[in-house]
């Protein structure tokens, strides 16, 4: 079943918490709407799923609009964030609930609805606990029981609104493992809201990401990681670093630097913002170019090495971050001085102190004197 949402408006007491959103979710598509508090993603959610309903625009399944049809007419499987099982009901009547409130007209055989629920469960990972309640189960146990009871219904969409965020780090590693293996087994389409970078781009086919009532940027997990439009979605998807930088005819250059960074430029003339990942940091080699900084200080934790360093040329300060075992990794102690190579970079618009709109678009530098772009 395929979504068409299209320029979606919402506001609550004036505030727009959807501007004009427009999307398209493929039949059997996994997709995750990312972006922080406020961005506008569980709004969204609950606008698909019918607990909300749009100022304007439309909700259209396998063409049919929804935009107005009440969430009981739309066949959605949903799963909150803290289960919402029912305390005085076994796992098995759980997970039946939604085929046997049906109309008697609607409403399958007993046995047909006992049978469905086991093998939901065997489906689940949770064969043999059908007798229990939901006070003798962990809190990935009540999440599986909660996506059983979603999928009892056989919904034309699922829908999930952080579905691991009650759970603790290893659980929700655990969990998103098996939803992804669960997904293909079941092919239905699915979005889920998450504010989990790593869950999001270990999930899904596609990522959303959201900011302020709007779609910054729709796209693959490489799509988005690797050419990130703005640089909000560079920002949101991992730690980086910001540098003041200017073009100059064809060079890109960062002030007081000896020499350019790139010298085939085709980003227009001026100031800009260059974004770099800690991990996209390397030890130059001797004569390559790069920027010179001197160590400040050296954190090993487990497999990584972090340093920060200033640059020799300003006071502007980066962050590194190595693999323990990485070649370059011994070279960085506290006082050395050091030329790193940007291995890949994003160049945008400066930002001259203000959040910049989803208009930009970045030069996406991979090697130095390499270009592509987002």
């Amino acid at each position: 079943m395929d979504i068409q949402i299209r320029n979606i408006h919402k506001q609550f007491a004036g505030f727009p918490a959807l501007d004009d959103v427009s999307l398209a979710v493929g039949s059997g598509e996994l997709i995750a709407l990312l972006g922080p508090s406020g961005s506008g993603k569980t709004t969204l959610l609950r606008i698909i799923a019918g607990l909300e309903f749009p100022d304007r625009g439309q909700i259209l399944f396998g063409g049919e609009d929804m935009s107005r049809r009440a969430v009981r007419e739309r066949n959605i499987g949903f799963v909150f964030q803290h289960y919402a099982l029912f305390k005085h009901m076994t796992v098995l009547d759980n997970i039946a609930f939604g085929l046997t409130v049906r109309r008697k007209a609607l409403r399958p055989a007993s046995a047909a609805i006992r049978a469905k629920a086991l093998e939901l469960l065997d489906l689940v990972q949770l064969g043999g606990l059908e007798q229990r309640y939901p006070h003798q189960l962990s809190g990935g146990q009540k999440q599986r029981v909660a996506l059983a009871r979603a999928l009892a219904i056989d919904p034309r969409v699922l829908l999930l609104d952080e579905p691991f965020g009650a759970l603790d780090a290893k659980v929700r590693k655990d969990l998103r493992r098996w939803l992804r293996e669960l997904h293909q087994q079941t092919g239905y389409t699915t979005v889920f809201v998450t504010h989990d970078q790593e869950e999001a781009l270990e999930l899904a086919d596609r990522v959303v990401i959201m900011n302020r009532g709007r779609i910054e940027q729709v796209g693959t997990v490489d799509d988005v990681y690797e050419t990130p439009r703005t640089p909000f979605v560079f920002d949101f998807l991992g730690d980086s670093n910001v540098l003041d930088a200017e073009v100059r005819g064809r060079e890109l250059r960062l002030p007081g630097a000896g020499e350019a960074l790139v010298t085939d430029s085709i980003h227009p003339a001026g100031p800009v913002d260059l974004y770099v990942r800690p991990g996209d940091l390397r030890l130059a080699e001797p004569g390559k170019t790069g920027i010179d900084v001197r160590i400040t200080e050296v954190q090993r934790t487990g497999p990584i090495v972090r340093a920060s360093a200033d640059l020799v040329a300003n006071d502007s300060v980066v962050s590194i971050e190595l693999p323990h075992l990485h070649h370059d990794a011994p070279a960085f102690r506290v006082g050395a001085q050091l030329r790193l190579r940007l291995m890949q970079f994003s160049v945008y618009p400066a930002a001259r102190g203000s959040q910049t709109g989803p208009t930009q678009t970045p030069v996406r530098e991979r090697e130095p004197g390499q270009r592509g772009r987002g």
